[in-house]
């Protein structure tokens, strides 16, 4: 059973920063690209990075510079510092598992887990 488990969220102000992690079990973890995703209350699910086998990682436009999407293949666990926040950042960040071992820049996936709240107020 593939099962994804973020950890991290908080509240911090504008400026601060955060770390989350996603610990990942049920599959060859080290076989496929990873994603996080977010959603915004009231909004649909936004692509925010990936990262493929290789470790390459790209970005949407919004975090891009200010987040970092690395990944552990020998612990399983995917991350994402988040530094510099903004108010717009507030959203569920939910980790996903793509289907194949490449980057793709869409909300595509076949599992995700339950998510952890970021919120980024002043």
């Amino acid at each position: 059973e593939v099962q994804l488990v973020e950890s991290g969220g908080g509240s911090v102000q504008p400026g601060g920063s955060l770390r989350l992690a996603c610990a990942a079990s049920g599959f060859t973890f080290s076989a496929y690209a990873m994603k996080w995703v977010r959603q915004a209350p009231g909004k649909g699910l936004e692509w925010v990075s990936s990262i493929n086998i290789y470790g390459g990682a790209d970005y949407a436009e919004s975090v891009k510079g200010r987040f970092t999407v690395t990944r552990d293949n020998g612990q399983n666990t995917l991350y994402l510092q988040m530094n510099s926040l903004k108010t717009e950042d507030t959203a569920q960040y939910f980790c996903a598992k793509a289907r194949g071992a490449s980057i793709t820049r869409s909300t595509d996936f076949d599992y995700r887990g339950q998510g952890t709240q970021v919120t980024v107020s002043s």
